[in-house]
């Protein structure tokens, strides 16, 4: 992404003007270009950004302009910042008025991707692109750090979407079949827009400038972060662009198929605690997701589900501030679905025991069947669950456009699917060692064999006990290999771990023989029982007392 020379600032002045949203709904097809109550409203947008406050910027962000959109462009563009100029003589397109007219063009573009039947045109893509150089290149081009503010909400979703318009442009140049000779051309003549090494340069940028490694590290040892966050580091935008663009990087490198690099990312970053730099839930639950996926892909089970079952915790435990949001309801429930998937298939793969909570979701939803057939070797649900819950991967270089016309949008996935399937081939046969070993403490392997071979096909003519035998010694030492993962223990890095076996059981081959012993302790449900009688009882007390103290 190339820098422009386009260093511009705020100028602060008191503003106490108050905006009313409080109207029906209205269609927007039969008003102007730009009714009278959107003037007011983007009047009211610039003094916010100049001079209100962050609560103020705040509430225009996540409950006027939301409004706004629905009541009156819920199908249809916003008016673009050209059309403001013409409209709005009051607005300039000066120092003072161009970071607010790029952020509102932001907001506008990022509604366009959302809502508007279509999606965007190419043209608007380039032009989306074009207002995020101007106001990603006016933040770090800046000699000292620019006189802005903006919610840590705001500020995350602006570069979450940053990342999502990259990513659906590199989707939809990859679909070669539904391009006009002139749109090919002009593809070929914008190389440089969306592209990702662009998108990386942006990201590691706002890394360096705002010293978040230097502080995360200086945090996880015990030091104050602001000794070495720098000029810039101890801005509250600096700082906080430089956190979510370690998760950006984070994302991208998953996109990208590059899972370690991904987790490498976030050195110094407790990922099995929430975060102390951010309270933006969609920016926890965003973490959690692509760390989790990382984590499964590198065959680290037990990790992905640590991460997984600790978020959809957080998850049921603040349902409710979700839904009084409804622009984050449907991305947040989408991720939580995909996670459910995710964990399910670890599950299957990783048997271990999970919170009771999120158990008796897997049960009570169609994740049980889903789990029943994986656990007994269904590849095509494996599939299946993999590519509903998986990022939507793409190619880190552009199909060339003088090729044949075809759809390459679908190949990092393939891909992705391949390397997945070819993992869950080789563990097909251990969730049906695993349910017969569970009901021996010894077992001869000839009998074991013969259990294997009634369970997973017919007997027929070529049918050989040696060979079963000697296939199953294959899968056994399988099991032994794939249950034995590197597990995060401590350390400041997602990396860091050592070898553990996450089998509930054990076993060894004495001449043929299987002997079998359980490695994990029987829960004490006694103890578990208790502590929810003597929770009963407590709140029991209270109620008592409430109603002692009103009568």
């Amino acid at each position: 992404m190339a820098f422009y020379d386009d260093r511009r600032g705020l100028d602060d002045y008191d503003d106490d003007y108050h905006y009313d949203t409080d109207y029906g709904k209205h269609d927007s097809s039969s008003y102007p270009i730009m009714p009278d109550i959107i003037k007011k409203f983007i009047l009211h947008f610039r003094d916010v950004i100049q001079n209100g406050s962050i609560s103020d910027k705040q509430t225009l962000y996540e409950s006027t302009f939301p409004k706004l959109t629905e009541q009156y462009y819920d199908n249809s563009p916003w008016p673009t910042d050209r059309e403001i100029l013409k409209e709005l003589p009051e607005i300039e397109n000066s120092n003072d008025d161009h970071i607010f007219l790029v952020l509102y063009s932001e907001l506008c573009y990022r509604h366009i991707y959302a809502r508007v039947p279509g999606g965007p045109s190419l043209e608007q893509r380039f032009e989306s692109f074009y207002h995020y150089s101007a106001l990603l290149d006016w933040i770090l081009s800046s000699p000292e750090p620019v006189r802005l503010e903006l919610p840590d909400q705001w500020l995350w979703e602006l570069i979450d979407e940053f990342i999502y318009q990259f990513q659906s442009y590199a989707q939809y140049r990859a679909r070669l079949h539904q391009k006009s000779p002139s749109e090919l051309e002009k593809l070929e003549s914008a190389s440089k827009i969306w592209n990702v090494l662009s998108i990386l340069n942006v990201l590691h940028v706002f890394v360096d400038k705002s010293n978040i490694k230097q502080q995360l590290e200086a945090h996880a040892s015990g030091n104050k972060p602001e000794s070495v966050a720098g000029e810039f580091g101890c801005h509250p935008l600096y700082k906080m662009l430089g956190y979510f663009s370690l998760i950006g990087l984070l994302r991208v490198h998953s996109l990208l198929g590059d899972y370690y690099q991904a987790i490498k990312v976030l050195e110094n970053i407790e990922l099995n605690k929430k975060s102390h730099y951010t309270d933006v839930p969609a920016c926890q639950i965003s973490t959690a997701y692509y760390v989790g996926f990382a984590y499964m892909m590198m065959r680290r089970y037990a990790d992905a589900i640590r991460s997984f079952t600790s978020i959809l915790l957080y998850i049921q435990s603040v349902k409710q501030l979700f839904q009084t949001r409804t622009y984050q309801n449907d991305q947040i429930n989408k991720q939580t679905e995909k996670m459910y998937h995710l964990l399910a298939i670890c599950l299957v793969l990783h048997p271990q025991c999970i919170d009771e909570s999120i158990q008796q979701v897997l049960r009570e939803k169609n994740y049980h069947e889903k789990m029943y057939k994986m656990q007994y070797g269904d590849t095509n649900e494996f599939e299946s669950c993999f590519m509903f819950a998986c990022p939507k991967f793409i190619s880190p270089g552009s199909p060339p456009l003088d090729g044949p016309p075809e759809d390459h949008s679908k190949k990092a996935l393939k891909f992705q699917t391949e390397v997945f399937m070819a993992e869950v081939a080789q563990q097909k046969m251990l969730p049906i060692i695993r349910s017969y070993l569970k009901l021996y403490t010894t077992l001869p392997l000839t009998k074991l064999a013969t259990f294997m071979s009634q369970g997973v096909h017919q007997f027929g003519d070529d049918w050989s006990l040696d060979k079963e035998v000697q296939a199953l010694t294959t899968h056994l030492l399988c099991f032994k290999h794939k249950m034995k993962n590197v597990v995060w223990v401590k350390g400041p890095s997602g990396l860091d771990g050592s070898f553990q076996s996450g089998s509930e059981l054990d076993f060894y081959v004495d001449g043929e023989m299987v002997h079998i012993a359980d490695t994990k302790v029987a829960h004490r449900y006694g103890d578990f029982f208790i502590k929810k009688i003597l929770k009963f009882e407590e709140q029991n007390n209270k109620l008592r007392s409430l109603k002692i103290s009103k009568d």
